[in-house]
């Protein structure tokens, strides 16, 4: 009688201990990898706006010292500018208003990413870090409205 109850328990264990393994909806979970990182900086927006837009910047893919525009325009709210440098040499691209940086992606060769920031209506300068490459004519205006 113990020997059959007993392999009547060890199934019903099992069964309770996969179902403890089981999904969940909730994200608290340790077993979660932590989120990475990312090369976005952002600020609040000042004028309470909370619209959004996409802007698309590349670097030109064949090594020239040069954006494929010098003018952006994007809406009051979150910007995202998706920059591409298909490359073999590194760019990047910091985006100041005033003389404040406001948001800067990481230096990429061959791919891209996405910067984003909140941003107020106003003029902002887009440019490129590295030496010499602004200089180079390696920059533009992005117009916030």
């Amino acid at each position: 009688m113990k020997r059959s109850a007993y392999l009547l328990a060890l199934p019903i264990t099992a069964m309770a201990l996969l179902a403890g393994c089981g999904g969940s909806d909730d994200n608290s979970s340790s077993s979660n990898p932590a989120p990475e990182p990312t090369t976005q900086t952002e600020k609040p927006a000042e004028n309470g706006s909370g619209g959004s837009s996409t802007v698309a910047l590349a670097a030109d893919p064949n090594g020239a010292l040069a954006y494929d525009t010098d003018s952006l325009e994007a809406k009051a709210g979150t910007v995202a500018v998706d920059f591409t440098n298909d490359a073999a040499i590194g760019h990047d691209v910091v985006i100041e208003q005033d003389g404040n940086e406001v948001a800067r992606g990481e230096i990429i060769t061959g791919g891209s990413e996405t910067v984003s920031f909140n941003a107020k209506a106003g003029e902002y300068t887009f440019f490129c870090s590295l030496p010499g490459h602004e200089a180079a004519g390696m920059k533009g205006t992005l117009t916030v409205k």
